[in-house]
């Protein structure tokens, strides 16, 4: 029993001696664990911190590169921006240049109207040569036979509409001066009931509207000869211009006609109202607006009916009415006065 006692004894100080050295061991781990706690905090805190560095260096190189990518498109920018500019500089300079060429061109091409439709190149040319040499001659305000065909190659067929009477061409001489004595020609007949009108193709070639007037309500079928021989009567007739819609070649109902001296244009304005080809045409001086005719205040109103009256009140509605308004009476504030009912009445009522 003692020895049984000596061995619980022994073994009870084992197991205390363990616990002990369990106990004794286990602060150490628990220090170690508490460490390693505060280790990786403070490389977490390091990690943030090299992060954040790392973000601001990214951050700054991305501002730098954007701000080397805006120097670049400003400067791209402006190289097109000069280009552009030395583009727009070189096409005014260009056109000015083109311009300064079309007048000069203009000063040596002489405009020939109303000529006949058989009229050839080498006829105009016989006609034309006598007063220097011609580069070119061109043919204008062809009608075409057929939609299909161009004006170009009309000229060039023969294949103009049948109803077209009448065909201009342009004339261009080499020099200005053989030009001017080509005007010589305005007037001349160069087939029969065909007169010609020559003028210089120039803008700056003002119409003199002092000798001119204005021609209204014209028939679409009338020639130039015809306008001529109506006006022939006032004096002697410069040149006679009607014009014309470019793709029928038909009249568009007013013209103008140049006479030689002032006096013929007050004689030109007494045919005011006279009949050219069945149509009362309308003569006015050119720059003078057209002015409806009034009514004389001498003249007397014819008396309306009373029925017509009627009818055009019924029909008019009260928004139609434009005037003076009248104006509405303002009402009296005074009360109205009961009238008094004599006893006789008053007897008999009830």
């Amino acid at each position: 029993q003692e020895s049984k006692k000596r061995k619980r004894s022994e073994e009870v100080e084992k197991v205390s001696e363990d616990q002990s050295s369990s106990v004794r061991q286990e602060p150490p781990i628990k220090a170690k664990k508490a460490r390693k706690k505060e280790l990786s905090k403070a490389e977490k805190n390091l990690a943030k911190r090299e992060s954040a560095l790392e973000q601001a260096d990214e951050e700054e190189e991305k501002k730098l590169f954007q701000n080397k990518a805006k120097q670049k498109q400003a400067a791209s920018h402006a190289v097109t921006k000069s280009v552009a500019n030395s583009g727009a500089g070189a096409t005014v300079k260009q056109q000015k240049k083109k311009k300064e060429v079309d007048e000069t061109v203009n000063r040596r091409t002489v405009f020939v109207g109303n000529l006949p439709v058989n009229c050839t190149v080498q006829a105009l040319k016989s006609r034309f040569k006598v007063y220097g040499q011609i580069k070119s001659i061109r043919f204008r305000s062809l009608v075409p036979a057929e939609d299909t065909l161009s004006k170009k190659l009309a000229a060039i067929k023969h294949k103009v509409h049948p109803n077209a009477k009448f065909i201009n061409a342009y004339v261009v001489f080499k020099e200005e001066c053989d030009a001017i004595k080509a005007l010589n020609e305005n007037g001349t007949e160069i087939a029969t009931g065909f007169h010609i009108r020559v003028d210089i193709a120039s803008r700056n070639s003002s119409h003199d509207n002092k000798r001119s007037v204005f021609l209204g309500n014209l028939s679409y079928d009338i020639s130039d000869d015809a306008v001529r021989e109506h006006f022939s009567v006032c004096g002697g007739v410069v040149a006679v211009r009607i014009v014309r819609d470019r793709k029928t070649g038909l009249g568009k109902g007013f013209g103008y006609v140049l006479f030689e001296n002032t006096d013929a244009v007050h004689l030109a304005l007494k045919l005011n109202n006279s009949v050219l080809m069945g149509r009362k045409i309308r003569v006015k001086r050119c720059g003078e607006k057209w002015k409806t005719p009034q009514k004389s205040p001498d003249q007397p109103c014819a008396p309306k009916d009373r029925s017509d009256t009627t009818l055009k009140k019924k029909r008019c509605s009260s928004d139609s009415f434009v005037g003076e308004k009248a104006i509405p009476l303002k009402k009296s504030t005074k009360p109205k006065k009961i009238k008094a009912i004599p006893k006789k009445r008053w007897e008999k009522q009830t």
